[in-house]
């Protein structure tokens, strides 16, 4: 399957039972509303995947877990977040073995690397796997910007295909197609700024409160790309409060609290991460719930003409 940098990829949840193990069960039940919903993708063990917490067995049976129920769909992708250069290419060795299409890739973790370092472990990388990649470009959470000069090296590596845009600056994307053309596939990372990102020429979205709105999300990409800018701004101005739960130190608490009201996950986390208890437990429910009781009724997004 070759892959397209395209629609939505899901950063999906890495479930646990209450006995902190894999909830490989809950996993599959929240997988395949996504693949019913018409996502384009999967990445596993992101942010919101809470990789930090996962061991590299964990990592491997989340993956071809996927990778079987998938059953070729549609791509699935794994973050490489490492802090070693040597760690990140075994990790994207592996991940091959494992049957990943892609990779998404973070710059080194702790170590606060320079330009030239950070572009040397992403080209590394490249030329250890036949992976296409995706670099993340959040400076915001993770502090090591990739500036458009460091992916005019970058781009020497025919693998390295896209970046996941989370610079929360939206003129970033004009920047990027007027200096790379279509070179650089552009899949926006912050929820908040999606659809303005994909009118402004985005090819796709890596989207956080798909994890419990699938087929809102999905059907605000489609709907743009059909031409049906009204229909998507609607739908996308009901979702904003709740896409708000993305841009939060907690997250991962917020989307596995919207999982569980969809019926699509469970709140267990892994420590140190706790769920959400007190005012900011019933802030975060009560916005969950207006977005139920005013959920909106979807068009047929999956059959739109694409208006010429």
């Amino acid at each position: 399957m070759s892959l397209k940098w395209e629609g939505v990829m899901p950063a999906v949840t890495t479930k646990f039972t209450n006995d902190d193990t894999l909830d490989l069960i809950m996993f599959e039940t929240n997988i395949l509303a996504q693949l019913d919903a018409g996502v384009h993708g999967i990445i596993l063990c992101g942010t919101l995947g809470e990789a930090s917490t996962l061991t590299d067995d964990e990592k491997r049976i989340l993956t071809r877990t996927t990778v079987d129920i998938v059953k070729d769909q549609v791509p699935v992708l794994i973050n490489i977040a490492e802090q070693t250069t040597k760690g990140a290419i075994e990790a994207a060795q592996k991940a091959e073995d494992d049957g990943a299409k892609g990779l998404m890739m973070l710059p080194p973790m702790r170590y606060k690397a320079g330009d030239r370092e950070t572009v040397e472990y992403f080209k590394a990388v490249a030329t250890n796997t036949s992976l296409p990649i995706m670099v993340y470009n959040n400076p915001v959470d993770y502090k090591t910007e990739i500036t458009l000069d460091m992916f005019e090296e970058l781009l020497k590596c025919d693998n390295i295909e896209a970046v996941k845009e989370s610079t929360r600056d939206i003129s970033n994307v004009t920047r990027i197609k007027n200096r790379f053309g279509d070179r650089l596939k552009i899949m926006i990372g912050v929820d908040t700024l999606a659809l303005e990102s994909l009118l402004m020429g985005a090819n796709g979205w890596v989207a956080g409160l798909v994890c419990a709105f699938p087929a809102e999300t999905v059907a605000i990409y489609e709907l743009q790309k059909a031409g049906k800018i009204k229909e998507a701004i609607e739908i996308y101005r009901w979702f904003l409060p709740l896409l708000e739960l993305d841009i939060n130190p907690k997250l991962v608490q917020n989307i596995k609290l919207a999982e569980v009201a969809t019926g699509i996950g469970t709140e267990n986390v892994r420590a140190p991460r706790l769920p959400l208890f007190g005012k900011e437990r019933e802030h975060v429910i009560n916005i969950i719930k207006e977005g139920l009781r005013t959920r909106p009724t979807l068009p047929d997004y999956k059959n739109l003409s694409a208006i010429v």
